[in-house]
């Protein structure tokens, strides 16, 4: 068991992802690529759960996995994915994106948005020079203490995103299709 996360992080993402052994480069995936397994939605009190655990979809529709991917699915309203699991010790997350022509989705770290979108038409970081519209990108997001630095292909996104102190990761579905794989976290070295 890695001694970098609260052992009752660890407990909750062991149960949560047991098909998914830690790979030796320390990279823990959050979403297998087959179903929605350790993911679902919390009620508006944060409250009750509504596990995905096995299912390819959600029960709305909003999200689905098929092929190594997860995706958000166009809807009506806002509706956010969570990880059974939460997150209170210092990480590195990783993320691949693919966003259709002004879709808006987010990640959730710990609590707060890091907007993910098709950036140079929906914003809010236009001026991303190494932005691939409607192809692959890559988030990575460095957190230490309630400090988040976060990046699209090396480019900064946000030098210091505010964090609580612990939480989940999740993702929003707004508007237009959003595709996610390799989404996966790794404990900082001590």
């Amino acid at each position: 068991m890695p001694r970098f996360l609260a052992p009752a992080a660890v407990a909750v993402l062991v149960a949560t992802l047991p098909a998914l052994a830690q790979p030796a480069d320390g990279w823990v995936p959050l979403f297998n690529g087959k179903d929605l397994t350790g993911w679902g939605y919390k009620d508006k009190a944060g409250e009750k759960f509504e596990s995905f655990d096995g299912k390819t979809e959600a029960s709305d529709g909003r999200y689905s996995a098929k092929d190594g991917v997860l995706t958000v699915n166009p809807g009506k309203g806002l509706k956010q994915l969570w990880t059974k699991a939460a997150f209170g010790t210092d990480f590195e997350l990783r993320l691949e994106f693919r966003a259709a022509v002004n879709a808006d989705s987010g990640l959730f770290v710990r609590g707060p948005q890091l907007q993910v979108r098709d950036y140079p038409v929906a914003g809010p970081y236009k001026s991303l020079t190494k932005h691939k519209a409607q192809d692959w990108n890559e988030v990575v997001v460095v957190v230490k203490g309630q400090t988040a630095h976060c990046t699209s292909n090396g480019e900064v996104l946000e030098a210091a995103l505010k964090l609580p102190a612990t939480g989940p990761i999740g993702l929003e579905a707004d508007r237009g299709t959003m595709e996610y794989r390799n989404i996966r976290i790794k404990p900082a070295a001590k």
